[in-house]
């Protein structure tokens, strides 16, 4: 059955592999840490005899055999990237628990007539390019060449080098699409990333619905010109521009609905110089809400601020969108089965939605998904802080090794 010490070794392990030891995880895509932690995992999936393959795109798999090997697989796991300074669990906790049901199955000497894949998601976060869940697109809508030649980190590194560096190969991605029914279901474990669960002192959150996200991103040109010669009115400072525009997605995000939320996270100034005038600003525009109607609205409002703002102080300006992903409700038939679960098992539950993006909303597209939260304490995520018991982790694998063997039956 689920034994808490392997998830320990396994997330103890993984912690390890990070570019920043002792200031939190940071463990950016097509990274050596990210390498690091995928070549400890492959080991492991080898030695419950798992089947261990990449796809086009460096998701990471770990397939255990059917009865039926055409049947559609039932899919576990999460993503092991990291943002800046994060931390031990966002991710790799719903890794391990997938590792760890398939240690389980193992023990048990369980058979099913469904092949069952543990999947490692490649750059779910989007910390390193800035477009998160890469490797749950890839393999539901395939991934454009335009994206890989024209998104960079900040070494201005285009993610299609970044994976050749890796050893993949950015001429075949679509080869990582899954076709239509091929997978029948796909469960997440996630850590809550929020207060709600410990607050209440309830083990798990059952993921009902999950919200829609926009990501875009702005950059603002005006002109460099001399900070002790160039006259306010003859300014053209990009700068500015931006805090007008920063300030009113603020505000647009207030009153677009009671649970929107707009972010701008990152920001690049040019040439960045105390005593020289801005003249290119680069941000970020994060926009989440459950219904998407009102991000389409909000980013309706955001646009014609931009251009307004823009338009007085004689500024041009550029537009992207990064990612789009609608909101999407979770499979009631995955949620009946943990919900049982649960209460056969006296542990403690509760009904709620995600504000955070997973790749459960977008493996939506192609199969029915279980997105389930485990506590994060005091509500803490993407820092060092950031700690998700143990034991509750082995709960939530206990729940979802149920529903994966009455999935694969």
């Amino acid at each position: 059955m689920i034994k808490v010490e392997r998830i320990r070794k396994d997330l103890e392990t993984l912690a390890q592999f990070t570019a920043t030891p002792g200031a939190g995880v940071t463990r950016m895509a097509f990274s050596p840490e990210e390498r690091q932690a995928r070549e400890y995992l492959q080991r492991e999936m080898e030695a419950i005899g798992l089947e261990v393959y990449t796809d086009a795109v460096g998701n990471l798999f770990g397939r255990r055999a059917g009865k039926d090997p055409e049947a559609p697989v039932v899919m576990i796991g999460s993503h092991i990237d990291s943002v800046k300074n994060g931390g031990p669990f966002d991710g790799a906790a719903g890794v391990v628990a997938a590792l760890e049901i398939a240690r389980a199955l193992q023990d048990m000497g369980k058979e099913t007539v469904h092949p069952i894949e543990v999947v490692v998601m490649t750059e779910e976060e989007g910390g390193r390019f800035g477009s998160g869940l890469f490797g749950s697109r890839a393999m539901v809508d395939g991934i454009s060449q335009e994206e890989l030649t024209g998104t960079f980190d900040e070494e201005r590194i285009s993610k299609a080098e970044a994976m050749k560096a890796f050893g993949l190969d950015p001429d075949k991605v679509r080869e990582a699409v899954r076709k239509p029914g091929s997978v029948k279901a796909f469960l997440e474990l996630h850590i809550e990333q929020g207060p709600v669960l410990e607050s209440t002192g309830t083990k798990i959150g059952i993921v009902e619905s999950i919200v829609g996200i926009r990501t875009f991103f702005v950059t603002i040109y005006g002109s460099a010109d001399h900070a002790g010669t160039t006259p306010m009115n003859m300014r053209r400072d990009a700068l500015v521009a931006a805090s007008r525009v920063i300030t009113a997605i603020d505000g647009i995000a207030r009153e677009a609905g009671e649970n929107t939320v707009g972010t701008v996270g990152s920001i690049q100034v040019k040439p960045g110089s105390n005593n020289v005038v801005p003249a290119e600003v680069r941000f970020s525009i994060d926009l989440r809400d459950g219904d998407n109607e009102v991000i389409e609205r909000a980013t309706a409002k955001i646009k014609q601020v931009l251009a307004e703002v823009c338009e007085a102080a004689n500024l041009t300006y550029t537009w992207e969108e990064a990612l789009s992903v609608p909101p999407v409700a979770t499979e009631a038939k995955i949620i009946d089965i943990v919900a049982e679960a649960a209460q056969r098992k006296n542990i403690s539950f509760r009904m709620m939605p995600s504000g955070a993006g997973h790749d459960a909303m977008v493996m939506a597209r192609l199969a029915p998904v279980g997105l389930l939260f485990v506590p994060s304490r005091d509500g803490k995520s993407h820092c060092p802080e950031e700690w998700t018991d143990y034991e509750d982790i082995a709960l939530g694998a206990e729940l979802y090794l149920d529903a994966v063997l009455a999935l694969a039956q």
